[in-house]
């Protein structure tokens, strides 16, 4: 049986790293286009078009039809925010992996292997906001290889990192929609700090909130 290797990241790996976190974020499109749909002002908009056009137009066809459109284009905003969001990344610090996160103290991105093909990714970088704490970032792992333990081993990977640079703990963000990521988290023994909206204006349109997780590195030893 093929096993899972975590190693550090190789300029060859680019590519691959890339599409992997590309899919990853592509997938919570649906999960996000459901939340906008519960969120009440999207329920108000939809009612009062439909109701006004039922009204005034006097046939069922164009208010459904008006709705179908409403719908389209609340989509295509959570489709324009998640592009706006990997577009962004890839030319940051996906764009240069190895200055980013190989080449400064306390960072670094690690890939995991399984039967000789990369199939996750995670890294980590001192936060600017918590300077006992390291970040944890770009996990991901591609859905055909999920449920195997794979992200669990990145994670850890990241916590031995941090523990061996004599940092206090590791946090990260994820989305209120990332229900699995959360589950995850807390599994393994981060606790939820706080919940924020993403500051821009699409992000506070579809009241989408980010979520700050901990993981204090000393209890986390004793627990162990």
């Amino acid at each position: 049986m093929a096993s899972i290797q975590i190693r550090k990241y190789k300029d060859e790996d680019a590519e691959t790293v890339k599409e992997i976190f590309t899919l990853g974020m592509s997938e919570h499109v649906p999960s996000s286009f459901m939340h906008l749909l519960k969120q009440p002002p999207t329920q108000m908009v939809l009612m009062c078009t439909f109701c006004a056009l039922l009204t005034s137009s006097k046939s069922f066809l164009l208010p459904v039809l008006a709705v179908t459109l409403v719908l389209a284009a609340a989509r295509q905003l959570v489709v324009y925010m998640f592009n706006k969001y990997i577009d962004t990344s890839l030319k940051k610090d996906l764009d240069n992996i190895t200055g980013t996160y190989l080449e400064q103290k306390d960072s670094c991105f690690w890939v995991a292997e399984y039967d000789g093909r990369v199939v996750g990714t995670v890294a980590c970088l001192p936060n600017e906001n918590a300077p006992a704490c390291l970040e944890l970032k770009r996990a991901s792992v591609c859905r055909s290889h999920r449920r195997m333990g794979i992200a669990k081993a990145l994670c850890r990977t990241v916590a031995d990192f941090t523990r061996d640079r004599g940092y206090a703990a590791v946090i990260l963000y994820t989305s209120t929609v990332q229900t699995d990521a959360q589950k995850l988290y807390e599994h393994m023994g981060y606790e939820k700090i706080r919940e924020f909206l993403i500051p821009e204006f699409i992000g506070k349109l579809m009241n989408f909130t980010l979520i700050e997780y901990r993981l204090d590195l000393q209890r986390d030893t004793q627990n162990n």
